[in-house]
């Protein structure tokens, strides 16, 4: 244990998800040996971006006004909504360019063991926009993992009675694995999602 600030400093370092004991001592010790004026200006990033970055009203996703710049572009194609459980998920998606609908944010997914709910996501909101015939289609980009499925699975047997098409992102195999590194649920997804080849 260190005295005083630095302590303090590990300490709150450690809260940060996925910033172990060791990792946050590291990261204090870089802080401490840096520049003045380098740590000033992470400071202020730190303060800037709690003053000014809120949720968009509309989709949930981060956003320095009322809405996201995704929900006021005209060019976006109201009829199809990706759910996705939070805001660096959406800038995933984005990244592959491949689609050109709006998104929702759930902020979360469904863990039980958490305290976590449906109640507790953003599924009230979503289902408010669904309300003006615009939206089609539905697809779900939850994780891959239990608490994914679980939200995946409450979000289908819930939109079904609407009458939207509900889709599931593809699950599988990826690009550059080996099948015998390949867990079981994944290997089988990959069979289950199959397609002719031409």
């Amino acid at each position: 244990m260190y005295e005083g600030a630095v302590q303090e400093l590990i300490d709150e370092l450690g809260r940060l998800p996925g910033v172990g004991p060791k990792s946050a001592q590291r990261i204090a010790f870089h802080i401490l040996e840096s520049d003045n004026e380098d740590m000033k200006r992470l400071a202020n990033a730190i303060v800037t971006v709690k003053e000014r970055v809120k949720f968009c009203t509309i989709c949930g996703n981060v956003a320095e006004q009322e809405t996201c710049s995704i929900c006021r572009d005209p060019r976006r194609d109201p009829s199809a909504i990706c759910v996705v459980e939070e805001s660096k998920d959406v800038i995933a998606v984005e990244r592959t360019r491949s689609f050109r609908g709006k998104y929702h944010v759930l902020g979360g997914s469904i863990n039980p063991i958490a305290g976590i709910g449906p109640e507790q996501l953003r599924i009230r909101e979503l289902l408010s926009r669904l309300s003006d015939d615009q939206v089609q289609e539905i697809i779900i980009a939850t994780d891959p993992n239990l608490e994914g499925e679980a939200t995946a699975t409450y979000l289908v047997r819930m939109l079904k009675t609407i009458g939207i098409k509900v889709t599931r992102l593809a699950s599988g195999l990826p690009v550059g694995g080996d099948l015998e590194y390949a867990d079981e649920i994944t290997l089988g997804r990959a069979f289950e999602g199959r397609r002719t080849v031409s």
